[in-house]
């Protein structure tokens, strides 16, 4: 495997871990030190840098991330038994596409190993690594962007701005669904926001998401793999100003987002990208990181399209159809069923997370704009 690649964390790090109060997030983390790596059988989460940020500027500006790390290891956790690891940082490659290859290799390998990666820094065309990634597990993947573009362009040289047309035209295509939460309409052409449309994906303007953050929770329990772009945030939450950006999340609502991520059952990578200059920026970034594991410590583990018996079940008439939900009498999470048989052989009753609005829509006779996407891209 390849974790000779990962540079452990520095010995400078050590000195202030050694200075931390008893009970904080840095001494309940596994090291990977100069001089061991930790065995990682039973670890759940584990941390892993990155200083390659080639896709969003040519220079590829390096970061520090001993200020990120000191602002982690200082926090105090919550109520968590997750076991977590720091596996230190992946340098840049010779080329972006070494990169690419060694972050696709370790996070396939602690997929198989059944630990969530949890990438920070680097460009977000690191995505895409992510994604390919999921190859070895052959499964599709939904994966979900916090994002102020939609970044599906196709005729820019930046990659962290067009990642996603790579990994929508490129094979093997496991890419069952994507969507986009905060993206802001002068970011993006109508082309982009059209063809996101054509293709049933899904894309939530910042305003819709802001004035109603719970919109968010069902897209983001559906997730395999959760994308930030940082710069989602709006300058004056982050604390940087080298690229202005006075609209975006605000704190409260990034770290929301953050923990409907870790709560979700089905996210399995979590990544935070984009990063420019981690002295500035990180300390609002740990408090993402604590808020994403908090929600991981706190998940049901409630798989409902398994097991149904003890959910509440709710059938609404709309039209000629009728539409069938559950409601989870441990989380109060809602799912709207499809039976995959009635548009393609061999298809099968699944659930797909969705919110109580959701099912009042039902009940007032407009059909849900998620379960009408679900449905037409089996039916083409």
């Amino acid at each position: 495997m390849n974790y000779e690649f990962l540079k452990p964390v520095s010995a400078n790090l050590l000195v202030y871990l050694s200075d931390l109060p008893v009970n904080t997030v840095g001494e309940k983390l596994l090291l990977h030190t100069p001089d061991h790596f930790p065995d990682l059988e039973g670890i759940q989460l584990a941390l892993i840098t990155v200083n390659d940020s080639r896709g969003l500027n040519a220079k590829g500006d390096k970061v520090n991330f001993d200020a990120f790390r000191k602002n982690w290891y200082g926090l105090f956790p919550g109520n968590w038994s997750a076991i977590m690891a720091d596996l230190g940082t992946i340098d840049a490659g010779e080329t972006l596409n070494d990169t690419y290859f060694v972050v696709k290799s370790i996070v396939a390998d602690l997929l198989h190993k059944n630990i969530l990666p949890v990438i920070i820094g680097g460009s977000q065309d690191l995505t895409y690594a992510i994604y390919r990634a999921y190859d070895r597990l052959e499964q599709m993947v939904n994966l979900v962007a916090v994002d102020s573009k939609i970044d599906v362009v196709s005729d820019v040289i930046n990659p962290s701005e067009s990642f996603l047309t790579k990994i929508i035209m490129e094979e093997p295509n496991n890419l069952l669904n994507y969507a986009n939460i905060g993206y802001q309409t002068y970011y993006n052409s109508q082309e982009e926001i059209d063809l996101i449309d054509k293709l049933y994906f899904e894309s939530y303007r910042l305003g819709e998401v802001a004035s109603n953050i719970a919109l968010a929770e069902p897209i983001l329990r559906d997730a395999d793999i959760v994308s930030v772009d940082i710069h989602a945030v709006k300058s004056a939450d982050m604390g940087y100003f080298s690229k202005f950006n006075p609209n975006g999340f605000d704190g409260r609502e990034i770290c929301a987002l953050a923990r409907y991520s870790g709560l979700s059952d089905k996210v399995s990578s979590f990544g935070i990208f984009n990063i420019d200059t981690i002295s500035a920026e990180s300390l609002l970034i740990t408090q993402i990181l604590w808020y994403f594991v908090e929600g991981f410590n706190f998940r049901v583990n409630e798989y409902p399209y398994i097991s149904k018996k003890t959910y509440f079940k709710y059938n609404v008439l709309l039209d000629d159809q009728e539409l069938v939900f559950y409601k989870s009498d441990v989380s109060d999470r809602w799912w709207i069923e499809i039976d995959q048989a009635i548009y393609k052989e061999g298809g099968r009753k699944v659930l797909f997370p969705c919110s109580y609005e959701d099912y009042i829509s039902a009940t007032n006779q407009v059909i849900p704009e998620r379960w009408w996407k679900a449905i037409k891209k089996m039916i083409d």
